[in-house]
């Protein structure tokens, strides 16, 4: 098993301190970088960024103890249950990316998600019984089952409904130390989850670059500049999966079939700056993963992206205008 995301370039530049601090939350590597502050400064923001990264993965982690699983284990038994503002929020926020996406980005697919495996830290390299994955398919667990009240109470018209986050809260967590850096008075940072990446500022004279890991050869797939508020994200067939068989399984799910997503090895999305960069950044570059190879970009551009590279199951790439124009070098 390989467990990668982005190839991160950050380019010597200027004479100001650039302090990098690094953990590991959400399952994987996460680094904070911030420029042109002071040592003392830089350690106190990058701390308070990561402290509240390990409170969001405690908040949001489908198998573990906490909110989330407490949620789930109330709708398996058909209860309504009141949730954090926070969680309710993320609920309502998750839906309607959900719905743009045409169900293609479907939070609440947790029960396929946990048949194929990957709902643990280690998984085994086994199919699951087909007539179980066709009967969660044919529920049909959607977003849209959930009902959110004024006092954050929830309830689901549908028991199959299993909410996994794992699309969602990295991208809710860039957005959130964000918020932090600013507060603390950081002007210029590039905060990276995995792959999943935010920029605030510049790295000295100019933009941060970063390059997008090539899915299958070492080193870059493409390298681009990121202007302040920008955030991107790839979704990966080389992320979480196993081979059984000669045949590759990888963690993203199709919800209309049920079974790991095959035609593609990696979607890479670009979101524009905004309060949401990061949570749009996470969540669109799964429809765009999944859906077919001939319009996978009429997914991405409901949800408002419109830069964007795909690579194939072949290992042909494909890459809208904008993220052509954006580019600074492409792999062959």
């Amino acid at each position: 098993m390989l467990t990668c995301t982005l190839v991160l370039f950050i380019a010597a530049c200027g004479k100001e301190p650039l302090h990098q601090q690094q953990s590991f939350v959400f399952g994987t590597q996460v680094e904070v970088s911030i420029y042109g502050e002071t040592e003392a400064k830089a350690r106190t923001a990058a701390a308070a960024v990561l402290q509240e990264f390990d409170r969001l993965h405690r908040e949001f982690h489908a198998w573990q103890p906490g909110p989330l699983m407490a949620l789930n284990a109330a709708i398996a038994r058909g209860e309504r249950h009141q949730v954090s503002p926070e969680l309710a929020a993320a609920l309502r926020d998750a839906t309607q990316l959900s719905e743009a996406s045409g169900g293609l980005f479907n939070p609440a697919i947790g029960q396929l998600i946990a048949l194929w495996g990957f709902q643990s830290d280690e998984f085994k390299p086994l199919r699951p019984d087909p007539k179980k994955i066709a009967a969660l398919v044919r529920a049909q667990p959607r977003m849209s089952d959930l009902t959110v009240d004024a006092d954050n109470f929830v309830t689901s018209r549908n028991p199959a409904v299993q909410l996994d986050f794992g699309g969602y809260a990295k991208g809710l967590a860039l957005d959130n130390a964000l918020r932090i850096l600013r507060a603390q008075g950081v002007a210029h940072a590039l905060v990276n989850i995995g792959g999943n990446i935010i920029a605030l500022g510049k790295h000295g004279a100019r933009p941060w670059h970063v390059g997008v890991k090539h899915p299958r050869a070492p080193g870059a797939l493409i390298e681009l500049d990121l202007n302040d508020g920008e955030a991107i994200g790839t979704s990966g067939d080389y992320q979480r999966y196993f081979e059984l068989d000669g045949r590759r399984y990888c963690h993203i799910i199709d919800p209309g079939t049920g079974f790991p997503v095959t035609g593609t090895q990696s979607l890479t999305v670009l979101a524009a700056p905004g309060p949401r960069a990061g949570v749009l950044s996470d969540a669109a570059s799964k429809p765009g993963f999944i859906a077919d190879i001939r319009d996978w970009e009429a997914p991405l551009k409901r949800l408002g992206i419109i830069a964007a590279i795909r690579v194939d199951e072949s290992g042909k790439i494909a890459m809208s205008e904008a993220m052509a124009r954006r580019a600074k070098r492409v792999r062959d």
